[in-house]
């Protein structure tokens, strides 16, 4: 395929293969959406695999953007007449890299995937059609968000063992700020085998931009607007599952999920569990900034999954991270950091400027 492809075609394709309900839907409102008669003449949930054994994720992708240009958004550095000279050589070998991240800590392939950084939902379904990824009937559910670089954040699932249920993107405005407009938080609720019902929020929080303490308020306005929606489902049912996934650009100690969220250790913890805790305070990271590692991606869950007497839960209460040394950098000092595609306009051919994390689901019986 080359530069000159068009939407028009790779839409023809791609609803060919791969047609979803939200995928690629204008953010008119926030309202949200029920899906699941749309799905129910595809795949009954009584007929869905077992999801054990297949790792979720989450993984920020460092810019995922095709080589052609939107009008509505701010893609000028990912063209090929770029600086950067984004190409489509350059993109279809990411896709191959972002692949084997993805196939890379199990067997079986992803039963759903969090992405951060994706510009549009045909990136995420050429991604999940790449390598060994293509093997599983994946859907992806995309809201266009109001992000002025066009970056947004998406939920890919394995359709034969996960089935949409409601989807909704979140609105993260701010009253008295109309300019300011960064990505939605993502939520999707649906079912497992056995009508297992889990709740999945997709979140890329405010970067920090102008110093940490200066931009902290926006941080603390998406654990809010987060929190205000989990609060609305525990209301219902106090046992609900929920497993919040994200690049947060905040620490697990950062008053924005420590405080505002609640999110602490399995042991003491009121509100929410940070599975990325333990890794953040032995000197782990998903990120590294000049040096120094920071875990700003984390999965944040309701204690309902973690180490429960029966039912779903998240296996041996722990998430793991992509880190092996094919996927890092490493420096003439010797000193690593995950191996990312670009550094300004730098060409360097990596993977991303994150490593992606996950975690297994399992069921205890009664």
């Amino acid at each position: 395929m080359t530069v000159t492809k068009t939407y028009t075609i790779l839409t023809l394709l791609t609803l060919a293969l791969f047609t979803s309900c939200g995928n690629g839907e204008k953010r008119n409102d926030n309202k949200g959406k029920l899906v699941a008669d749309k799905e129910d003449s595809v795949y009954p949930y009584e007929l869905l695999k077992s999801f054990e054994d297949r790792p979720f994720f989450f993984y920020n992708v460092e810019n995922l953007f095709d080589t052609i240009n939107d009008p509505k958004t701010k893609d000028e550095d990912f063209l090929p007449e770029s600086e950067k000279q984004w190409n489509t050589k350059r993109y279809y070998d990411k896709l191959e890299k972002l692949a084997t991240v993805l196939t890379h800590p199990s067997e079986n392939n992803p039963l759903f995937v969090g992405f951060a950084e994706i510009e549009n939902r045909f990136v995420v379904l050429d991604l999940m059609k790449t390598g060994r990824l293509a093997e599983t009937k994946y859907r992806v559910v995309h809201y266009d968000a109001p992000d002025v670089r066009g970056i947004d954040v998406a939920f890919a699932y394995d359709h034969e063992r996960f089935k949409v249920m409601y989807e909704e993107a979140i609105d993260l405005s701010i009253a008295g700020e109309p300019d300011y407009k960064t990505r939605d938080i993502l939520y999707v609720k649906g079912l497992l085998k056995d009508s297992l019902d889990l709740h999945v929020f997709v979140n890329h929080w405010s970067s920090r931009r102008g110093g940490a303490e200066e931009s902290e308020y926006k941080r603390i306005n998406a654990a809010k607007a987060l929190l205000y929606k989990t609060d609305s489902i525990r209301n219902v049912n106090a046992d609900a599952k929920i497993i919040i996934m994200g690049d947060f650009n905040d620490y697990p100690t950062n008053n924005s999920i420590r405080e505002t969220l609640g999110a602490g250790l399995a042991s003491n913890a009121t509100n929410f569990v940070n599975l990325m805790l333990p890794m953040h305070e032995n000197g782990e990271g998903s990120y590294n900034y000049r040096g120094e590692w920071g875990m700003l991606d984390q999965f944040i869950v309701s204690p309902s999954l973690v180490a429960p007497k029966e039912g779903l839960h998240i296996k041996e209460s722990s998430a793991y991270m992509v880190n092996d040394d094919q996927f890092m950098h490493f420096n003439k000092a010797g000193e690593k950091s995950p191996n990312r595609t670009y550094g300004g306009p730098n060409y360097y051919g990596g993977y991303s400027d994150h490593l992606a994390i996950y975690g297994f689901l399992k069921v205890i019986g009664e």
